[in-house]
């Protein structure tokens, strides 16, 4: 657990000291143990760290949720550790934080891979119903970001144009549920990004993990 702009951010972490860093983030609902099946690959190579963005997993449930201040989050996380720039790899709502950490911060972010992440427009969605039970994220929160989701601020797609760090963008193909025109309009929006497409689904990295991690350190090269 370490304390990251206020909010305090458990965080897995795989390889050896001294190797290069790469963050890992989430989806939506999901967490550090999310990237289990896919971090030792890449701790061969860096210093991986995952955390669970705020409202997810062992880190704090504010009550306060946004896109952005999962971006301030994840700012201070690399402060707290005194990461000065890192590769960097985020699936979904993770990406969506990593472009925009990417765009505002370019200085912080060496390379780049979004995960099946969209460039969002407005949206009509049906309500969520909570599952029932305890949950491993606070409610709240995935309200709050849903919300965000489905009606994007417009700035947001301004800040793929500010990237400057090397990107892959890795699209689900005909099995994932976002619409993957969406996901190649964001890959040209970013200067210089590249796309795959890997027909795995929504969630990539846990249906292929060894597609995944081959096109990721395909791109990635040496640490």
């Amino acid at each position: 657990m370490i304390e990251a702009a206020g909010t305090r951010l458990a965080y897995r972490v795989w390889g050896s000291p001294g190797a290069p860093p790469l963050v890992l983030l989430h989806g939506l609902g999901d967490g550090a143990a999310d990237w289990d099946g896919v971090a030792p690959a890449f701790a061969t190579r860096w210093l991986v760290y995952a955390p669970d963005l705020r409202g997810h997993g062992s880190s704090d449930r504010p009550g306060d949720y946004s896109v952005e201040l999962m971006e301030a989050d994840v700012l201070g996380f690399l402060d707290a550790l005194e990461l000065g720039q890192v590769d960097l790899i985020g699936h979904s709502m993770g990406g969506l934080v990593g472009y925009l950490l990417a765009g505002d911060h370019p200085e912080r972010v060496r390379r780049l891979i979004l995960e099946d992440v969209a460039a969002l427009r407005p949206r009509e969605r049906g309500a969520l119903e909570r599952p029932e039970g305890e949950l491993p994220f606070d409610w709240s929160m995935v309200l709050a970001i849903r919300r965000q989701i489905d009606n994007p601020d417009p700035a947001w797609l301004g800040r793929l144009g500010l990237i400057t760090a090397q990107t892959l963008v890795i699209g689900g193909g005909a099995g994932s549920h976002i619409p993957q025109d969406w996901v190649a309009e964001l890959a040209r929006q970013i200067p210089g990004a590249r796309m795959e497409t890997i027909e795995a689904g929504h969630s990539i990295h846990i249906t292929e993990p060894e597609a995944f991690t081959r096109a990721a350190l395909a791109f990635l090269g040496p640490a």
